[in-house]
């Protein structure tokens, strides 16, 4: 069986191409498959997703950590999204022939590179976590990367690897373990950010929404609408359309249409599935049922 590991590290960079190709470009120069790149200009952020054998993942992140710290200043950097550093946030995922241990295990050895050879401090977060504090990415990312300038000589916000503080440029890294999401963002037809706030609120977890949803309203100024933005870590938990469904009954009594959403980077072909499912209100309706899915068998 083939030993398969993702990876879709987060760059802060997502409107400048010539820097996003420049760090593209280091995941090509190893034996891994890039899957995907995605960038958005409100959020001034860049998603990257490949996978391979574990060492090959391991290299060509590195590489990619390296170019975005000499190439990111984050004294410049402006976007929706919250962040910490050039290289925002690495996550390791096991897909087949891989399990999570190793993946943690790859999280810390590239996490103790990244500090120690790029002057970058790193926290570890989600199944890598070595503090119950740090699990929650948002705790870490709390005041962003001008917040954590003098938040991080705190015991309590002190880096896992690394000196406690920032690289002058390129901010801090969080590197983790985790099992496949879907980032999935829903607009509103208005351009109360007030309203998608509430609406985030309602549907994320630490605000007594649903399990596994963590999610933000933001403004996306340039398109003269707002979002909410969320990742759904474990979509078999909180499948997408409960989410929609939820976020449509609250956008509603506001008197707000939604008028569109979209899919961040990959998602697993089951998250789909479960919207088709539901919606269509299919019968005794089975995966292999799928051309796609009885060709791979």
């Amino acid at each position: 069986m083939a030993r398969i590991v993702e990876c879709v590290p987060n760059i802060s960079e997502g409107r400048d191409t010539t820097i996003i190709n420049a760090v593209v470009d280091e995941v090509k120069r190893f034996k891994v498959r890039l899957l995907d790149v995605e960038s958005d200009r409100d959020h001034n952020r860049s998603v990257i997703t490949y996978v391979g054998e574990p060492e090959e993942v391991e290299k060509a992140t590195f590489a990619l950590a390296a170019k975005a710290v000499e190439l990111i200043d984050m004294e410049k950097h402006k976007g929706e999204h919250p962040r910490i550093g050039a290289l925002d946030v690495v996550p390791f995922v096991p897909i087949t022939g891989v399990d999570m241990k190793e993946c943690i295990a790859m999280a810390e050895r590239v996490g103790k590179k990244i500090a120690d050879e790029l002057k970058v401090p790193v926290y570890l977060y989600e199944e890598a976590a070595k503090r119950p504090e740090c699990q929650n990415l948002a705790e870490i990312r709390k005041g962003e990367y001008e917040g954590l300038k003098d938040a991080i000589s705190l015991p309590a916000r002190r880096p896992d690897f690394g000196e406690a503080k920032l690289h002058p440029t390129a901010g801090a890294t969080v590197v983790g373990a985790r099992e496949p999401l879907v980032a999935f963002n829903v607009n509103l037809g208005t351009k109360d950010i007030a309203i998608a706030k509430k609406i985030a609120q309602a549907v994320r977890f630490s605000s007594g929404g649903f399990r596994f949803v963590k999610a933000m309203g933001f403004d996306i100024k340039e398109k003269g609408y707002v979002q909410v933005s969320m990742n759904l870590t474990k979509f078999k938990g909180t499948p997408i359309f409960r989410v929609y469904e939820a976020i449509k009954a609250e956008a509603d009594r506001y008197g707000v249409p939604i008028i569109g959403s979209e899919v961040i980077g990959l998602l697993p072909l089951e998250a789909l599935v479960q919207c088709a499912d539901f919606y269509l209100k299919l019968d005794n309706f089975k995966y292999d049922q799928i051309l796609e899915v009885k060709l791979w068998q």
